[in-house]
């Protein structure tokens, strides 16, 4: 089975400005096609950008608005699966917004849409709703994909259920700040150990109003290496995520099925 070339786009792009952040994602797609890879990775709340306060009202779009259609648009037309974070208004829920991510297949189509359940901060806790689905997949040519925002990758129970649901790669948009640098440079390889996947990590990067993103994403092997890493600026990284390796390293290191669940029955 060949590998899935996987592009992690650092940037934080323009704060409250949409048509300038799909634009720095259509060239970025772009520029990933050219590396060779499948699948770009853009961060959390990408498409607004994070520190927009009050402005997420205006700002949310629904999963299937006008900016989706523009991202499935990118995506098909550089033959480049695509998954982005953005705030998301529930059509259904007066004044309900959602911390999402969407992902698109290379022909455009969509294949998977999630709301990060474990909310981060005030800021997060203020303006958005969490959401009550943790374990979403899709099939990414070879590989089974799961989606994660940014804290909930933070929680050990969390990337298990992917990891027994058969998720070879994690793809988690994040906005992690200072002094926070802990979790892409020691957590995140640690997960992909302990699970036996690789996690795809897309941080913001630089000052934001209140915030200060610390950029480093990676791609983490489940032998716990990082097979590409960002430093802490706007960047675009490139790394492969090899099924034939995944498989060696799974029969090599047996946890899942060394596990006794019915041990663990105090953790829930």
């Amino acid at each position: 089975m060949p590998a899935l070339r996987t592009a992690l786009l650092q940037s934080s792009g323009r704060l409250g400005d949409v048509s300038a952040n799909l634009a720095i994602l259509d060239e970025a797609a772009g520029r990933a096609a050219a590396a060779g890879a499948g699948l770009l990775l853009a961060p959390e709340l990408f498409l607004t950008g994070y520190a927009i306060g009050a402005d997420i009202a205006r700002l949310a779009e629904p999963a299937d608005g006008p900016s989706a259609r523009v991202v499935a648009e990118i995506a098909a037309r550089h033959g480049v699966a695509v998954a982005y974070g953005y705030p998301e208004r529930d059509t259904e829920q007066h004044g309900v917004i959602y911390n999402s991510a969407r992902l698109f297949g290379a022909d455009g189509a969509p294949l998977a849409h999630y709301r990060k359940t474990h909310l981060f901060g005030d800021f997060e806790l203020k303006w958005f709703t969490p959401g009550d689905q943790p374990l979403v997949q899709a099939r990414l040519g070879d590989l089974t994909v799961g989606l994660m925002i940014c804290y909930d990758v933070e929680f050990p129970e969390n990337v298990r259920a992917q990891a027994l649901a058969g998720t070879d790669l994690l793809l988690v948009p994040t906005a992690l700040m200072h002094p926070a640098e802990i979790v892409p440079e020691s957590v995140v390889p640690v997960r992909a150990f302990e699970n036996q996947l690789y996690i795809a990590y897309a941080n913001r990067a630089g000052a934001e109003g209140d915030f200060e993103f610390v950029g480093l994403s990676v791609l983490a092997g489940p032998d716990g290496t990082a097979r590409a890493r960002a430093g802490r600026g706007e960047d675009l990284v490139v790394g492969d995520v090899d099924p034939g390796f995944l498989a060696a390293s799974r029969a090599e290191n047996p946890y899942l099925r060394d596990r006794r669940p019915g041990l663990y029955g105090s953790l829930v």
